[in-house]
């Protein structure tokens, strides 16, 4: 069964690849945070997740600074995909660079631009990541045009609605319980890159009860001539009460973005967001598709879902 994607799954990871691989050098924004983005700043607590919905996943718990020292207090909690390429270098799959999640948001807590907030980054799978990401009722609903531009294509191999299913039944309740968490809907946040993206919007629009606000980083919405945005343009969560950031680069694999970025900013206008109230998409000139760049400019999309406001960085579109 997973075989019959090995078309798409072959176009991801080599795109992917070689864009990470064939860095350029990203230009420094004056709005990011400071710090050298080596070793892990903060508590970082680990554990091991075996379900019959994914593989068996790694999870860490990035903890606020006040934590430990404030126990009647609770948090914000932020989801993020691709654990392991967030608080630590040495863990990071690509070029040993890391968003800096815990030195961004130790920064952003100490100059009071975001609340303190608790991240979970659930680790993804280089075997089943394109399966687990990839937003799986579009693959129904568009088959053929996946068989158009890949050959053979069954959408019974993709895992995402799984993939979901583990985070919301298994994940969020089990950080619920062992956390002091904020578990309502306004205090609960997703965000991923490139197909990372992709599955958070598909997160925030299969779970509009339980996600606010989403970030999607560098999207990877060319797939099939950009399928995947007519998809989300009829079924993006309700503008009142939720948060959508956006952005993409300019160089190596998020060149091809722009076209594709603009049609998706039609669909969410069209939807009833209003640009840099409940939704922002941002150009980031020279950046390419990295954690390096992701990492010099994640202060934007933690301030416009954490602190729900708009603030510098990049061109807002």
């Amino acid at each position: 069964m997973r075989t019959a994607l090995i078309g798409i799954t072959l176009f991801a990871l080599t795109a992917c690849a070689q864009a990470e691989t064939q860095s350029v050098e990203t230009p420094v924004d004056p709005n990011s945070v400071a710090g050298d983005f080596r070793g892990i700043t903060g508590a970082v607590e680990r554990f091991t997740v075996t379900s019959s919905r994914v593989t068996t996943r790694d999870v860490e718990v990035w903890l606020p600074p006040s934590y430990a020292s404030n126990p009647d207090r609770h948090y914000p909690v932020l989801y993020m995909h691709d654990g392991q390429n967030l608080f630590d270098p040495e863990q990071s799959k690509y070029a040993k660079w890391d968003w800096g999640i815990d030195e961004a948001l130790s920064a952003l807590i100490i100059d009071k631009r975001v609340p303190e907030v608790i991240v979970v980054g659930i680790h993804s799978d280089e075997a089943t990541r394109n399966f687990d990401y990839f937003p799986q009722k579009a693959g129904g609903d568009h088959a053929e045009v996946f068989r158009r531009d890949f050959g053979e294509f069954d959408s019974a191999g993709l895992n995402a609605d799984n993939y979901l299913d583990f985070l919301v039944t298994e994940i969020k309740p089990r950080i619920d319980v062992t956390y002091r968490t904020q578990p309502e809907r306004d205090e609960t946040f997703v965000m991923g890159s490139s197909m990372g993206g992709l599955i958070s919007l598909y997160a925030i629009s299969e779970y509009p009860e339980i996600f606010g606000g989403a970030g999607m980083v560098s999207s990877h919405f060319p797939l099939a001539d950009g399928v995947l945005v007519d998809y989300f343009a009829t079924r993006l969560p309700d503008p009142s009460t939720h948060r959508l950031y956006f952005d993409f680069g300019t160089e190596t694999l998020d060149h091809n973005y722009e076209s594709y970025q603009d049609r998706m900013d039609q669909a969410v206008e069209a939807t009833g967001y209003t640009r840099g109230v409940n939704w922002t998409t941002r150009k980031y000139e020279g950046h390419d598709h990295s954690e390096r760049a992701w990492r010099n400019r994640v202060h934007v999309p933690l301030q416009f879902l954490l602190n729900k406001s708009s603030v510098p960085g990049g061109e807002e579109r």
